[in-house]
C-alpha cells in the first residue's frame, strides 16, 4: 500500500520527482480506488528498458494485479502530464472511472490535444477527464527537466 498522508497529486508529483532524479522524463501517475492510493508509480522507460513503461501504464498495470481485475470501473487515475495516445487507450481498455491531469501536452497529449482518443469512435470507453491539477508544478518538472539537458 502507498503513503496516504498525501493527496493523489501531490504524490503523484512524487513520483514524477523520482523518476526525474533518475533519469526518466518526470511523470507520476497514482490509481485511487475507494479513496486510497492503491498505486503510484514515475516513468520507467530507461532502465530497464521500455518504451511501454509510462507511469500511466505501470499504475494500471500494478492496480489490476492488486485488484485481480483487467477492469478498473471503480477507479480513479491522477497523473502529472496528459496522457499520450498509448496510455489513452490503456485508460479506456482498463475502463477507469475519472481521468485528472496536470498540465497539459500540446505536443504527445491525446486527451485534450492530438488525437483526442477519448472523442474518438474508435474509443471503448471514455473516462470523465478533468485537467489543471497542480498544472504549474506539474509544468515546471518537465521544463526544469528539460532545460537542465539542453
Amino acid at each position: 500500500m502507498q503513503d496516504e498522508t498525501l493527496d493523489p497529486m501531490s504524490r503523484a508529483l512524487e513520483a514524477a520527482r523520482a523518476a526525474g532524479a533518475c533519469g526518466e522524463v518526470p511523470v507520476g501517475a497514482v490509481l485511487v480506488a475507494a479513496g486510497r492510493i492503491i498505486a503510484a508509480a514515475g516513468n520507467a522507460t530507461r532502465n530497464p528498458p521500455d518504451p511501454t513503461g509510462h507511469a500511466e501504464i505501470r499504475v494500471i498495470r500494478d492496480g489490476a494485479l492488486l485488484l485481480g481485475q483487467e477492469r478498473l470501473t471503480d477507479c480513479d487515475l491522477y497523473v502529472t502530464l496528459e496522457p499520450c495516445a498509448m496510455c489513452a487507450g490503456a485508460i479506456s481498455f482498463a475502463r477507469i472511472r475519472r481521468l485528472y491531469y496536470g498540465a497539459a501536452d500540446p505536443k504527445g497529449g491525446a486527451v485534450d490535444n492530438g488525437p483526442r482518443f477519448f472523442a474518438s469512435p474508435v474509443c471503448h470507453h471514455a473516462p470523465e477527464v478533468y485537467s489543471g491539477f497542480q498544472e504549474r508544478a506539474a509544468a515546471a518538472l518537465l521544463s526544469d527537466f528539460f532545460a537542465a539537458r539542453r
